[in-house]
């Protein structure tokens, strides 16, 4: 029997999906367990039980198992993607220590003596020395190592949770240098981990017999054992191949290859990546990631927290929406939309500016969220298209400032994430961004950039670009609407872009007076 299909394993924020492609990039089957996205003990935590993780991972896989038509022996190799920055440590059977911590996690380290040497001298003069604070006092490491220290001393692995389920699957410390993104020493240009001289181990201060063997995306990262095949139901023997954290798969996933395609994530933490076979810092100190292509980078933008505020608007002003889809026979999605189709682009002015959590750069971490243009026209439907049009306006200012850096030109645009599946918000972003913005043909781009990776680690494509042309293609395109692409630059340009650095000193006032968001 050819073995012609892949199983992508896709670990997210609120689900673990168990994928079956072919080489055409069609999912054949799917299966998928909802997760709790974490628990909190105090305010701002975010933590999770490992074997939450491992514990649904295999849930999916055998509920795949009874519904697949496809017999076993036809599955050629495993890829695994997953959420990035959570991060479990581990002993030296591999048994975590204590629970995961959580992406969304908020917990700091303040007080931590400064990076010294030469390097402190070099961002002290370079006005740097603030964001290396900053970026001390949010790895989780620092904080281990202050607040637990004995288990700190009792870490054998420190692991992303790729590499903790990669070792669940295959029995060893091994990880994808795709997954590697955090607050590590991780040296994001070479694509490995930093030299003994870098900054990084000062800064985050992990030994280097914590960390694990990196493998490139595209190459095997072992077999899958005996004892984790008894568990999920995947042959023993079969080989796990390297692919790369979520958002690198999903702007695999989308066919981004090179600058011209723009992937945006409407997801929890709303996205735009662009491909790129040179290392560029869009923002001095914050450096693009591993692409899930082997050798390449995504210059990614991040809006934390991103579609995070639809779900918000939904639960908060949503009710009649899910009332009404249960009694329509439709779903919820289908409502909002028509929410959205009910205003005019731009809202009526009603302008939102995203920052609803703090960043390091741009927006600064006294950054707040904004609405303004408050009348008495607007509605709750004014207030919902308003989040999709910010959301999509600061995607576009991140865009713009990845395209100077580059000195390329973005010529259409991709879209994935929950939001991918909305007509109303494709549209306003084709009309914002005054680009072409497609669907991919199929919703799960994270897990089929996972398997497109496979593919070309398996010899089943000859390569990368191959694979893309055989597995990913547009469902569906969306044109700029004149006239709603001359209302949208206006506001675009003459309203939001300069309402940062207005508000600017007001969000300073806010922050001295209420302590929030801490300094």
């Amino acid at each position: 029997m050819s073995k012609d299909h892949i199983l992508a394993i896709d670990v997210g924020t609120q689900s673990i999906r168990a994928l079956l492609f072919d080489l055409h990039g069609e999912l054949v089957h799917k299966a998928r367990v909802p997760i709790e996205p974490y628990f909190s003990t105090r305010p701002g935590w975010a933590e999770q039980h490992a074997g939450v993780f491992w514990e649904n991972l295999c849930a999916a896989c055998q509920q795949l198992w009874r519904v697949s038509s496809i017999p076993k022996e036809a599955i050629a190799g495993v890829a695994l993607t997953s959420q990035r920055s959570t991060l479990i440590n581990v002993d030296r059977d591999g048994v975590p220590l204590r629970p995961a911590i959580v992406w969304p996690d908020q917990r700091r380290t303040e007080g931590l003596p400064p990076v010294g040497g030469l390097w402190g001298l070099a961002f002290l003069a370079s006005g740097m020395r603030g964001t290396v604070a900053y970026l001390q006092a949010e790895a989780e490491a620092n904080w281990l190592r202050t607040h637990q220290p004995e288990l700190w001393e009792r870490t054998h692995k420190y692991l992303f949770l790729s590499g903790y389920l990669t070792y669940r699957l295959v029995g060893e410390f091994v990880d994808s240098v795709g997954c590697q993104v955090g607050y590590i020493p991780f040296d994001y240009k070479r694509l490995t981990w930093s030299n003994q001289y870098d900054w990084k181990w000062q800064a985050v201060p992990v030994e280097k017999r914590m960390l694990v063997d990196l493998i490139p995306p595209t190459q095997p990262l072992g077999d899958i054992s005996a004892t984790a095949a008894a568990a999920t139901g995947i042959p023993a023997g079969l080989p796990l191949i390297a692919a790369a954290a979520d958002k690198a798969c999903e702007v695999l996933g989308v066919g981004s290859l090179h600058s011209s395609i723009a992937c945006l994530s409407y997801g929890t933490t709303a996205t735009v990546n662009t491909t790129s076979q040179r290392y560029v810092e869009v923002i001095p100190l914050i450096p693009p990631y591993p692409s899930a292509v082997p050798g390449a980078y995504n210059l990614e933008i991040q809006i934390y927290r991103g579609y995070w505020m639809v779900t918000w608007f939904k639960h908060e002003f949503g009710l009649r929406e899910e009332q009404l889809a249960d009694e329509r026979g439709c779903t919820p999605e289908d409502l909002f939309d028509e929410l959205v189709n009910a205003v005019p682009p731009g809202s009526m002015g009603l302008t939102l500016q995203p920052y609803w959590s703090p960043g390091l750069k741009s927006p600064g971490p006294e950054a707040k969220g904004a609405i303004i243009g408050f009348g008495d026209v607007h509605t709750r439907a004014h207030i919902y298209r308003a989040i999709l049009e910010g959301l999509a306006y600061a995607l576009r200012e991140g865009l713009e400032r990845t395209q100077k850096r580059m000195n390329v030109q973005t010529t259409e645009v991709r879209v994935s994430g929950g939001g991918s599946q909305s007509d109303a918000a494709l549209q306003l972003t084709a009309d914002i961004f005054d680009l072409p913005t497609s669907r991919p043909h199929i919703y799960e781009t994270s897990g089929l950039g996972a398997a497109i990776d496979a593919a070309v680690g398996l010899g089943l494509h000859p390569d990368v670009k191959t694979a893309v042309a055989e597995m990913t293609r547009v469902k569906e395109t969306f044109l700029p609407n004149p006239t709603a692409r001359a209302i949208y630059a206006e506001l675009y340009e003459r309203v939001y872009k300069r309402m940062y650095h207005r508000l600017r000193p007001l969000y300073e006032e806010i922050r001295q007076i209420t302590g929030y968001p801490p300094t």
